[in-house]
């Protein structure tokens, strides 16, 4: 009699065994942004804002239509390029993923984000803010930050209003992203009386700006605005300081407003008259920043640069509409995305019927030395 209750109990408990695991569902996730190349210490900081996401999500053994959820990221590289993001894009796809949170840039975003909608799956990008993203009315495209027509209008108000400058010159690396701030910026600055002196083009790849900036020195400009990226900002910023230009205000969006700008100055004192914006708070605003970058820069020190927050959100984003849904499947839970009340820690978030962010915050900061500065 004992032994058949101990055996009994024992086929109970392996019974029981067996049905926790079968109850255990495994969800992939994907994650895009430049690993290598120029612009790869943003991705990597995205990257990583990922991974938390991820091991906190299971660490606290979510429940997702009665089954417990086990979160895999499958983590891919676009370099920057459109291409290469049409290609990631299409291999997350066939790699059955149910939601992507990327990419990192404008330009592979746009065309990364029809894929994702042809094959049904949703996307929230942490920090691509060309506003042609939602204009197709995709219903997979979320974006978790301003996009650039705020950006570009803060600047330019800021430039006009706050600094009373007049004579600016525009130079733009032709991306989807930099020519888009740049525009925006321009048709603002215009409105508000600032007269543009002088329009130059580069690449995102360029290093030597010597002839563009002789350019635009020769026109007398009191501010110079610059769409694009940080690895082409900070030689730029150098480059201004041997031409003399260290009178200048340096503008520039979200794209130079990051930590690496201040290494890739090399030590100009043209850093000190950069003011860019980024579409969110800043961390010390942020609901959640403080306590969240404490716990980022203890698990990898030294590697944030500026949208690893939104990443970290956006992925929770994700995975409070499967909650709600019951379900993974992105034909089931992609549409509880659009009703999301979420609050993250860089925001309540909360979207627009296009997939833009509600009342986006915009932040407007300068540098002083080695430190970043929030100027709002």
């Amino acid at each position: 009699m004992q032994m058949k209750l101990k055996i009994t109990v024992a086929a109970a408990i392996a019974a029981a065994a067996g049905m926790a695991m079968a109850q255990d569902v495994v969800i992939k996730i994907g994650h895009v942004a430049p690993i290598s190349g120029a612009q790869a210490s943003y991705g990597k900081d995205n990257e990583n804002g990922a991974r938390m996401a991820i091991e906190d999500l299971n660490a606290a053994g979510v429940m997702i239509g009665g089954k417990k959820a086990k979160f895999e990221l499958v983590a891919e590289d676009d370099a920057a390029d459109p291409k290469q993001g049409a290609a990631v894009a299409q291999k997350l796809c066939d790699a059955k993923v149910v939601g992507v949170v990327g990419h990192l840039n404008s330009g592979t975003t746009i065309p990364a984000s029809k894929i994702y909608n042809d094959c049904g799956i949703p996307m929230i990008t942490p920090s691509a803010t060309n506003p042609d993203l939602t204009k197709p009315g995709y219903k997979t495209t979320f974006r978790l930050l301003a996009n650039d027509n705020a950006l570009g209008a803060g600047l330019a108000f800021f430039a006009a209003d706050a600094l009373k400058l007049k004579r600016i010159a525009m130079i733009d690396d032709r991306t989807a992203y930099g020519q888009g701030v740049a525009e925006v910026f321009k048709k603002m600055a215009t409105a508000k009386g600032i007269t543009i002196v002088d329009e130059q083009f580069t690449t995102d790849k360029s290093v030597d700006f010597m002839s563009i900036l002789t350019s635009a020195k020769s026109k007398n400009p009191d501010g110079i605005f610059y769409g694009g990226m940080s690895p082409q900002a900070g030689p730029m910023l150098r480059q201004m300081e041997q031409l003399g230009l260290t009178n200048v205000k340096f503008f520039g969006g979200d794209g130079v407003c990051d930590q690496a700008i201040i290494k890739l100055s090399g030590g100009a004192q043209t850093l000190n008259n950069v003011i860019c914006a980024e579409g969110g708070a800043s961390l010390e605003k942020m609901p959640g920043g403080v306590a969240w970058k404490k716990r980022y820069d203890a698990k990898y020190p030294g590697q944030f640069q500026l949208y690893s927050p939104y990443v970290y959100d956006a992925i929770h984003v994700l995975v409070d509409a499967m909650k709600r849904a019951g379900s993974a499947d992105p034909k089931v839970y992609t549409s509880f995305i659009g009703s999301t009340n979420y609050q993250g820690i860089t925001t309540k978030v909360q979207f627009e019927s296009n997939g833009e962010l509600k009342n986006p915050a915009m932040t407007l900061y300068t540098y002083k030395g080695d430190k970043k500065i929030a100027l709002n």
